[in-house]
Protein backbone atom coordinates (compact mmCIF):
# COMPACT_ATOMS: atom_id res chain seq x y z
CA UNK A 1 0.00 0.00 0.00
CA UNK A 2 0.80 3.46 0.91
CA UNK A 3 4.86 3.96 2.13
CA UNK A 4 3.78 7.22 4.66
CA UNK A 5 1.19 7.78 6.67
CA UNK A 6 -0.10 10.89 5.29
CA UNK A 7 -0.45 9.25 1.93
CA UNK A 8 -2.87 6.80 3.75
CA UNK A 9 -4.63 9.93 5.31
CA UNK A 10 -5.28 11.74 2.20
CA UNK A 11 -6.72 8.90 1.03
CA UNK A 12 -8.94 8.47 3.79
CA UNK A 13 -10.11 11.88 3.41
CA UNK A 14 -11.11 11.11 -0.12
CA UNK A 15 -13.67 8.65 1.14
CA UNK A 16 -17.21 9.25 1.19
CA UNK A 17 -18.49 9.10 4.37
CA UNK A 18 -14.88 9.48 5.80
CA UNK A 19 -15.93 12.94 8.33
CA UNK A 20 -13.55 13.90 10.96
CA UNK A 21 -15.07 11.36 13.67
CA UNK A 22 -14.59 8.79 11.42
CA UNK A 23 -11.28 9.48 10.54
CA UNK A 24 -10.39 10.29 14.57
CA UNK A 25 -11.47 6.90 15.27
CA UNK A 26 -9.62 4.80 12.27
CA UNK A 27 -6.97 7.22 13.76
CA UNK A 28 -7.38 5.75 17.50
CA UNK A 29 -7.39 2.37 15.95
CA UNK A 30 -4.22 2.50 13.90
CA UNK A 31 -2.21 5.40 14.33
CA UNK A 32 -0.53 4.81 11.32
CA UNK A 33 -3.92 3.37 9.44
CA UNK A 34 -2.07 1.00 8.03
CA UNK A 35 -4.49 -1.33 9.03
CA UNK A 36 -7.62 0.23 8.17
CA UNK A 37 -7.40 -0.79 4.18
CA UNK A 38 -7.13 -4.72 5.49
CA UNK A 39 -10.29 -4.06 7.55
CA UNK A 40 -13.57 -6.03 6.38
CA UNK A 41 -16.73 -4.52 5.94
CA UNK A 42 -18.27 -6.24 9.63
CA UNK A 43 -15.67 -4.64 11.14
CA UNK A 44 -16.22 -1.48 9.66
CA UNK A 45 -19.83 -1.96 10.40
CA UNK A 46 -18.91 -2.17 14.26
CA UNK A 47 -16.07 0.15 13.95
CA UNK A 48 -17.35 3.36 12.62
CA UNK A 49 -20.46 6.17 13.27
CA UNK A 50 -21.89 5.25 9.64
CA UNK A 51 -25.15 5.17 8.58
CA UNK A 52 -25.26 1.37 6.40
CA UNK A 53 -25.21 3.71 2.77
CA UNK A 54 -22.02 6.05 4.22
CA UNK A 55 -20.52 2.50 5.21
CA UNK A 56 -21.00 1.09 1.76
CA UNK A 57 -19.28 4.26 0.24
CA UNK A 58 -16.57 4.05 2.36
CA UNK A 59 -15.40 0.79 1.67
CA UNK A 60 -15.97 1.71 -2.03
CA UNK A 61 -13.78 4.42 -1.96
CA UNK A 62 -11.10 2.88 0.40
CA UNK A 63 -10.98 0.06 -2.43
CA UNK A 64 -10.80 2.83 -5.10
CA UNK A 65 -7.34 3.04 -7.20
CA UNK A 66 -4.29 4.96 -5.57
CA UNK A 67 -4.74 8.22 -5.10
CA UNK A 68 -1.26 9.32 -6.51
CA UNK A 69 -2.53 10.61 -10.14
CA UNK A 70 -5.22 12.01 -8.41
CA UNK A 71 -2.23 14.02 -6.15
CA UNK A 72 -0.19 14.75 -9.31
CA UNK A 73 -3.38 16.50 -11.05
CA UNK A 74 -3.32 18.65 -7.87
CA UNK A 75 -0.08 19.16 -8.53
CA UNK A 76 -0.66 19.89 -11.97
CA UNK A 77 -2.99 22.48 -10.86
CA UNK A 78 -1.07 24.47 -8.41
CA UNK A 79 -2.87 22.81 -5.06
CA UNK A 80 -0.97 21.55 -1.97
CA UNK A 81 -2.49 19.27 -0.11
CA UNK A 82 -1.07 19.83 3.76
CA UNK A 83 -1.77 17.20 5.91
CA UNK A 84 -2.08 17.27 9.99
CA UNK A 85 1.58 15.48 10.10
CA UNK A 86 3.28 17.92 7.82
CA UNK A 87 5.49 20.51 9.03
CA UNK A 88 3.97 23.02 7.32
CA UNK A 89 0.58 22.72 8.69
CA UNK A 90 -0.30 25.87 10.70
CA UNK A 91 0.96 26.11 14.01
CA UNK A 92 -2.33 27.69 15.78
CA UNK A 93 -4.81 25.52 13.63
CA UNK A 94 -2.65 22.09 14.83
CA UNK A 95 -3.83 23.23 18.48
CA UNK A 96 -7.36 24.03 18.00
CA UNK A 97 -10.46 21.41 18.99
CA UNK A 98 -10.73 19.36 16.03
CA UNK A 99 -8.39 20.38 13.78
CA UNK A 100 -8.69 20.30 9.68
CA UNK A 101 -6.84 16.47 9.28
CA UNK A 102 -6.04 17.46 5.94
CA UNK A 103 -6.17 21.21 4.21
CA UNK A 104 -6.21 22.25 0.30
CA UNK A 105 -3.83 25.65 -0.42
CA UNK A 106 -3.79 27.30 -3.86
CA UNK A 107 -1.42 30.14 -3.93
CA UNK A 108 1.38 31.53 -1.62
CA UNK A 109 1.83 28.78 1.29
CA UNK A 110 4.84 30.80 2.61
CA UNK A 111 1.78 32.78 4.38
CA UNK A 112 0.63 30.07 6.77
CA UNK A 113 4.32 30.64 8.71
CA UNK A 114 3.27 33.99 8.93
CA UNK A 115 2.18 34.41 12.86
CA UNK A 116 1.12 37.63 12.93
CA UNK A 117 -2.28 36.70 11.56
CA UNK A 118 -5.49 38.21 12.58
CA UNK A 119 -9.12 37.81 10.90
CA UNK A 120 -12.60 40.00 10.25
CA UNK A 121 -15.60 38.64 9.72
CA UNK A 122 -18.74 40.59 9.85
CA UNK A 123 -22.17 41.23 7.59
CA UNK A 124 -23.02 40.41 4.49
CA UNK A 125 -25.04 43.54 4.61
CA UNK A 126 -22.68 46.22 5.77
CA UNK A 127 -23.72 49.93 6.20
CA UNK A 128 -21.18 52.61 4.99
CA UNK A 129 -20.22 52.38 8.86
CA UNK A 130 -18.76 49.14 8.43
CA UNK A 131 -16.96 49.96 5.01
CA UNK A 132 -15.76 53.16 7.32
CA UNK A 133 -14.59 50.94 9.92
CA UNK A 134 -12.84 48.55 7.41
CA UNK A 135 -10.95 51.22 6.12
CA UNK A 136 -9.52 52.62 9.55
CA UNK A 137 -8.59 49.06 10.74
CA UNK A 138 -7.12 47.01 7.23
CA UNK A 139 -4.22 49.79 5.86
CA UNK A 140 -2.47 50.13 9.19
CA UNK A 141 -2.79 46.25 9.64
CA UNK A 142 -1.46 45.73 6.51
CA UNK A 143 0.91 47.71 6.75
CA UNK A 144 2.49 46.34 10.18
CA UNK A 145 2.68 42.71 8.32
CA UNK A 146 -0.55 41.37 9.64
CA UNK A 147 -2.30 38.64 7.16
CA UNK A 148 -5.73 39.33 7.07
CA UNK A 149 -8.02 36.12 7.36
CA UNK A 150 -11.51 35.75 6.11
CA UNK A 151 -14.38 33.80 4.97
CA UNK A 152 -14.43 35.21 0.78
CA UNK A 153 -18.30 36.09 1.85
CA UNK A 154 -20.19 38.87 0.37
CA UNK A 155 -19.60 41.83 2.58
CA UNK A 156 -17.27 42.52 4.92
CA UNK A 157 -15.15 39.40 4.12
CA UNK A 158 -14.97 40.74 0.53
CA UNK A 159 -13.93 43.96 1.47
CA UNK A 160 -11.40 42.61 3.68
CA UNK A 161 -10.05 40.53 1.29
CA UNK A 162 -9.75 43.32 -1.22
CA UNK A 163 -8.52 45.93 0.87
CA UNK A 164 -5.91 44.02 2.34
CA UNK A 165 -4.72 43.72 -1.73
CA UNK A 166 -5.69 47.48 -2.22
CA UNK A 167 -3.12 48.23 0.97
CA UNK A 168 -0.22 46.10 -0.49
CA UNK A 169 -0.79 43.45 2.34
CA UNK A 170 -1.31 40.08 2.42
CA UNK A 171 -4.60 37.75 2.67
CA UNK A 172 -6.15 34.15 3.18
CA UNK A 173 -9.81 33.23 2.34
CA UNK A 174 -11.29 30.12 3.90
CA UNK A 175 -13.82 28.56 1.46
CA UNK A 176 -16.84 26.11 2.91
CA UNK A 177 -16.28 23.57 -0.13
CA UNK A 178 -13.39 22.92 -3.12
CA UNK A 179 -11.76 24.96 -5.15
CA UNK A 180 -14.02 23.66 -8.19
CA UNK A 181 -16.64 25.34 -6.75
CA UNK A 182 -15.95 28.76 -5.24
CA UNK A 183 -18.76 30.35 -3.24
CA UNK A 184 -20.13 32.69 -4.22
CA UNK A 185 -20.18 32.44 -8.02
CA UNK A 186 -19.77 36.19 -7.71
CA UNK A 187 -16.44 35.86 -5.98
CA UNK A 188 -14.62 33.76 -8.35
CA UNK A 189 -12.32 36.53 -9.78
CA UNK A 190 -11.60 37.23 -6.74
CA UNK A 191 -10.55 33.68 -5.45
CA UNK A 192 -8.79 33.51 -8.57
CA UNK A 193 -6.61 37.03 -7.34
CA UNK A 194 -6.19 35.18 -4.40
CA UNK A 195 -4.95 31.79 -5.47
CA UNK A 196 -2.31 34.07 -8.04
CA UNK A 197 -0.98 36.40 -5.46
CA UNK A 198 -2.19 34.83 -1.86
CA UNK A 199 -3.89 32.30 -0.75
CA UNK A 200 -7.00 30.72 -0.55
CA UNK A 201 -7.56 27.63 2.01
CA UNK A 202 -10.59 24.67 1.72
CA UNK A 203 -10.86 21.72 3.97
CA UNK A 204 -12.32 19.82 1.45
CA UNK A 205 -11.26 17.92 -1.83
CA UNK A 206 -11.51 19.98 -4.72
CA UNK A 207 -14.50 18.20 -6.34
CA UNK A 208 -16.14 18.93 -3.42
CA UNK A 209 -19.52 21.29 -3.50
CA UNK A 210 -20.28 23.67 -0.82
CA UNK A 211 -22.91 22.55 1.74
CA UNK A 212 -25.11 24.59 4.33
CA UNK A 213 -23.07 22.64 7.10
CA UNK A 214 -19.77 23.34 5.75
CA UNK A 215 -19.55 26.73 6.40
CA UNK A 216 -20.03 27.12 10.60
CA UNK A 217 -17.45 24.08 10.62
CA UNK A 218 -14.94 26.66 7.95
CA UNK A 219 -15.58 29.15 10.45
CA UNK A 220 -13.58 27.37 13.46
CA UNK A 221 -10.34 27.03 10.67
CA UNK A 222 -10.74 30.85 10.28
CA UNK A 223 -10.31 31.93 13.82
CA UNK A 224 -8.08 28.89 14.29
CA UNK A 225 -5.59 30.58 11.91
CA UNK A 226 -5.73 33.61 13.96
CA UNK A 227 -4.51 35.20 17.22
CA UNK A 228 -7.63 36.99 17.15
CA UNK A 229 -10.99 37.70 15.22
CA UNK A 230 -12.65 40.81 14.70
CA UNK A 231 -16.22 41.21 14.61
CA UNK A 232 -17.38 44.05 12.16
CA UNK A 233 -21.14 44.65 11.92
CA UNK A 234 -22.99 41.31 12.34
CA UNK A 235 -26.55 40.30 13.39
CA UNK A 236 -27.02 38.71 17.19
CA UNK A 237 -27.78 35.24 15.44
CA UNK A 238 -24.98 34.96 12.61
CA UNK A 239 -22.14 33.32 11.25
CA UNK A 240 -19.88 36.10 12.33
CA UNK A 241 -20.95 35.13 16.19
CA UNK A 242 -19.82 31.84 15.69
CA UNK A 243 -16.67 32.80 14.36
CA UNK A 244 -16.14 35.00 17.81
CA UNK A 245 -17.41 31.69 19.62
CA UNK A 246 -14.98 29.37 18.17
CA UNK A 247 -12.34 32.08 18.73
CA UNK A 248 -13.26 32.27 22.32
CA UNK A 249 -13.07 28.44 22.58
CA UNK A 250 -9.74 28.27 20.93
CA UNK A 251 -8.21 30.67 23.51
CA UNK A 252 -7.80 33.32 20.89
CA UNK A 253 -8.87 36.93 21.26
CA UNK A 254 -11.86 38.73 20.34
CA UNK A 255 -12.43 42.43 19.35
CA UNK A 256 -15.46 43.97 18.17
CA UNK A 257 -16.39 47.72 16.63
CA UNK A 258 -18.73 49.23 18.17
CA UNK A 259 -21.54 50.87 15.96
CA UNK A 260 -25.13 52.90 17.00
CA UNK A 261 -27.95 50.81 18.82
CA UNK A 262 -30.46 51.54 15.85
CA UNK A 263 -28.63 49.60 13.58
CA UNK A 264 -29.09 45.83 13.33
CA UNK A 265 -25.92 44.99 11.78
CA UNK A 266 -24.69 46.20 15.18
CA UNK A 267 -25.97 44.29 17.60
CA UNK A 268 -23.66 41.59 17.59
CA UNK A 269 -20.35 43.34 17.93
CA UNK A 270 -22.57 45.43 20.58
CA UNK A 271 -23.43 42.75 22.41
CA UNK A 272 -19.93 40.64 22.27
CA UNK A 273 -18.31 44.13 24.06
CA UNK A 274 -21.06 43.35 26.72
CA UNK A 275 -19.76 40.22 27.03
CA UNK A 276 -16.08 41.33 27.10
CA UNK A 277 -14.70 41.69 24.09
CA UNK A 278 -12.27 44.26 23.23
CA UNK A 279 -13.97 47.12 21.86
CA UNK A 280 -12.04 48.53 18.94
CA UNK A 281 -11.67 51.93 17.96
CA UNK A 282 -8.30 51.95 16.08
CA UNK A 283 -5.75 48.94 14.42
CA UNK A 284 -3.69 49.67 17.97
CA UNK A 285 -6.27 48.55 19.60
CA UNK A 286 -5.70 45.18 17.94
CA UNK A 287 -1.69 45.24 18.04
CA UNK A 288 -1.04 46.28 21.73
CA UNK A 289 -2.51 42.64 23.03
CA UNK A 290 0.33 41.00 20.85
CA UNK A 291 3.19 42.83 22.45
CA UNK A 292 5.29 40.27 21.65
CA UNK A 293 5.10 40.88 18.22
CA UNK A 294 5.40 44.85 18.44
Amino acid sequence: MYDSVRERLIHLHHCRGAGWKTIRRLFDMDPTFLSIFALSPDVLQTSLPLSPQQRTLFFQDLHSPRIESMIKTYRDKNIRVITIFDLDYPPLLKHIYEPPWVLYAKGNTKLLSNLKMISIVGTRRPTKEGAESLRQLIPPLAADGWVIVSGLAIGIDTMAHEMAIESGGKTIAVIGGGFDHIYPRQNQKLAARLMEEHLVLAEHPPHVQPQKWHFPLRNRIISGLSLGTVIVQAKERSGSLITALFALEQGREVFAVPGPIFLEQSKGPNMLIQQGAKLVHCAADISEEFPYLL
